[in-house]
C-alpha cells in the first residue's frame, strides 16, 4: 500500500495496480509493505530507488546508512509496538531534497500520528527534512511510551516476586500435597515472565541504536541545507534518545536483577526439597538399624524368649525415628 503526504497537508492514497499517479504536491511517501509496481513508480516519479525488504535488513552499518546519488539511504531495525507479537521488522528512509520516502512491513502509530500532525498542520512537513525529522520524533515518543509500560510491567513483576510466598498463597491448603507443584508452575511462569521482558527490551536497544545511528548521519549529510531551527531539533532527538538508552540500560539492570531473584526462589525452593529427602534418610537409620540388629539369626538372644520383647522392638524403634525429628525440629530444619 502507498500513502501520499503533500505539503499541504493532503493525504491521498492509491496503488500502481488502480492506475493512481503520484502528484507533484507530495512530499511524503508512505509505502507499507510495497509491490514491485509501487516501487517502480516511486522511483520514476522521485528517482529514489527503493531498496528490497532483504536490503532494508541488512546489519552492517555501511549497509544501513549511506549516501547514493539519488540521496540518503537509511534503515534500521524497529518494534513493532505490539505487545502481542512482539517483534523486529526494518523500517526505511530515503530522503533527498525534494521528497521523503519511507518503507516499512507492518503498521506503526508512529505514522498514523504523522498523519493527523501534517492534517492538523501540527508541525513543519513543507520540507522533506521536515518530515524526516517528524516520523522520527513521533517513533521516539513511542518508544518513550513504550518504556514507560515496560517500566510499570517490571515493577508489577518485581512484587510478584519478592511477595512470592509458598505458605500463605491461595489454594495452598495445609496438608494438599498438589502445592509443590503449584509452587514450582508460579516459578516458571515468573522466569518466563522476565525472560519476555528481557527479550523485549534487547528488542527496544536495537531500535534505539539504530535511530540514534540514523540521526547521527542524517544531520552530518543534510549539515549544508537544513533550515534555520533543523539543526536543533536533530540535537533534541539525539539527546532524547541517549535518555533512553540509559533509561532502557536501567530497565535491563532491573531485569537482571529479577531474574537473579527468582532464581534465587527456584534454588531455595530445591534446597526445601533436598531438606525434606535429607531429614526423611536420616531418620530412617536408626530404625533401620534397631530392626537389622533383631534380624540377625543368633541363638542366643536375650528378647527373644521375653514376652515383652516385640513391644519393646516396636518402642525402640519409634523412639529411635522420634529422638531425630525432635532434634530437627529444635534446630529450625522443620
Amino acid at each position: 500500500m502507498m500513502s501520499l503526504h503533500g505539503a499541504n497537508g493532503a493525504v491521498e492514497h492509491g496503488g500502481a495496480g488502480g492506475g493512481a499517479s503520484l502528484p507533484d504536491h507530495a512530499v511524503w511517501i508512505d509505502l507499507n509493505d510495497p509491490t514491485a509496481e509501487e516501487a517502480a513508480q516511486v522511483e520514476k516519479k522521485t528517482g529514489i530507488r527503493v531498496p528490497s525488504r532483504a536490503a532494508l535488513s541488512e546489519v552492517e552499518s555501511s549497509s544501513r546508512l549511506r549516501r547514493n546519488r539519488d540521496g540518503l539511504s537509511l534503515s534500521t531495525p524497529m518494534v513493532t509496538f505490539d505487545r502481542s507479537d512482539f517483534s523486529l521488522k526494518p523500517l526505511g528512509f530515503l530522503l533527498n531534497a525534494d521528497h521523503l520516502v519511507t518503507v516499512r512491513f507492518h503498521d506503526m502509530r508512529a505514522i498514523a500520528a504523522v498523519r493527523k500532525r501534517v492534517d492538523e498542520r501540527d508541525g513543519d512537513g513543507s520540507t522533506s527534512t521536515g518530515m524526516f525529522l517528524l516520523v522520527v520524533e513521533e517513533l521516539v515518543d513511542n518508544l518513550a511510551d513504550l518504556l514507560e509500560e515496560m517500566s510499570g510491567d517490571l515493577d508489577a513483576l518485581s512484587t510478584r516476586i519478592f511477595d512470592f510466598d509458598s505458605g500463605a498463597r491461595p489454594g495452598a491448603r495445609k496438608g494438599d500435597t498438589t502445592a509443590p507443584k503449584r509452587r514450582d508452575l508460579a516459578l516458571r511462569r515468573l522466569l518466563r515472565s522476565v525472560g519476555r521482558h528481557g527479550k523485549s527490551l534487547s528488542k527496544v536497544r536495537a531500535s534505539l541504536l539504530g535511530l540514534g545511528r540514523i540521526i547521527a548521519f542524517a544531520k552530518s549529510e543534510c549539515g549544508q541545507t537544513l533550515k534555520e531551527g533543523d539543526a536543533p531539533r536533530f540535537d533534541t532527538l539525539a539527546q532524547d534518545i541517549a535518555s533512553l538508552d540509559e533509561f532502557e540500560t536501567r530497565l535491563s539492570e532491573t531485569v537482571q536483577f529479577l531474574l537473579d531473584a527468582t532464581l534465587g526462589l527456584i534454588n531455595i525452593e530445591q534446597n526445601n526439597a533436598f531438606r525434606v529427602l535429607t531429614v526423611v534418610s536420616v531418620v530412617g537409620v536408626p530404625p533401620t538399624l534397631v530392626a537389622s540388629l533383631y534380624g540377625m539369626n543368633f541363638k542366643h538372644m536375650p528378647e527373644l524368649d521375653w514376652a515383652y520383647g516385640y513391644p519393646y522392638g516396636l518402642a525402640l524403634i519409634a523412639i529411635s525415628a522420634i529422638v531425630p525429628l525432635l532434634y530437627f525440629k529444635a534446630k529450625g530444619w522443620l
